[in-house]
């Protein structure tokens, strides 16, 4: 049996707009306004490390679900950062939803700020782990390694170790830990990004022009959060943000990376909760 509250909780599903079928899952302690994560690049909801929604879930409510023709949910995988923004308002308008805090982790986090330009009534407050609005100007670009991992068919255990955690011993066995909690879900559902969402994701991140030039529009407060040693979205990202946006609070990892949320879950889970309380 395993000891994370988020292991062990249902999966619901809630019809969308298309006719499509959107899974997810709703745990936590009650709080006016629930807090619904939305993924990275080639993840699902089975994805998130349980020890870390289980650290959020003592404070808040959280919502975690399968964007449109992705792991559980059906339709067709949207091909566009607009698609997905689409696809994530759709979910939270079928749920019922009318204010939402957001928390989006890489890809979701530029997901999320499209969420809150379309929608800012439906938006209360915004954290963006990892992220990018996409078209910095002069942001460091990806390694070659980096790139290639990412669009690999299949990633292996070496290559999350390789995107999403420091190259040291103790970073390693953290992510290594990691992985390991994510195996009961994983097993259970064998919930996988298929062929077809995995090419639609690598156009939408690859095609996206950016809303680096509406930085100013996202009127409402935001959490940054960066590991300094993220090889995937460069820190900056985060930095340059914060000198944009009109309401911006900035958290750095020195010795964390991508995955810095899931390195550090408890410092992070706490600082999350006191930004949205």
């Amino acid at each position: 049996m395993s000891p994370y509250l988020s292991d062990s909780v249902e999966t619901r599903y809630v019809r969308g707009p298309l006719g499509e079928r959107f899974a997810y899952r709703r745990f936590g302690r009650a709080v006016d306004v629930p807090l619904v994560l939305l993924t990275r690049l080639r993840a699902t909801m089975d994805h998130w490390d349980p020890d870390f929604l289980d650290r959020l879930a003592t404070r808040r409510e959280i919502v975690v679900f399968d964007n449109r023709g992705t792991g559980a949910s059906t339709g067709t995988p949207p091909a566009s950062i607009d698609g997905l923004v689409e696809g994530a308002l759709s979910f939270t308008r079928s749920l019922g939803l009318d204010e939402v805090d957001l928390l989006g982790w890489a890809m979701g986090g530029t997901v999320a700020q499209g969420m809150a330009l379309a929608e800012p009534f439906l938006v209360r407050r915004l954290v963006l782990a990892g992220s990018s609005p996409g078209g910095i100007p002069r942001l460091p670009a990806q390694a070659v390694k980096v790139r290639q991992t990412l669009s690999k068919p299949v990633n292996d255990e070496e290559d999350f170790l390789y995107l999403f955690f420091p190259q040291t011993d103790p970073a390693r066995a953290v992510g290594r830990a990691s992985l390991g909690r994510l195996q009961r879900r994983l097993r259970a559902s064998r919930t996988v990004v298929g062929p077809e969402a995995v090419r639609a994701q690598l156009v939408a991140v690859g095609t996206f022009e950016g809303f680096w030039e509406r930085q100013s529009e996202l009127d409402l407060p935001v959490l940054l959060a960066h590991g300094v040693r993220d090889v995937v979205v460069h820190p900056y990202a985060s930095y340059a943000m914060a000198q944009r946006l009109p309401d911006a609070k900035v958290i750095f990892y020195n010795d964390a990376g991508h995955g810095f949320l899931f390195q550090h879950p408890d410092d992070f889970a706490v600082e999350v909760d006191h930004f949205l309380s």
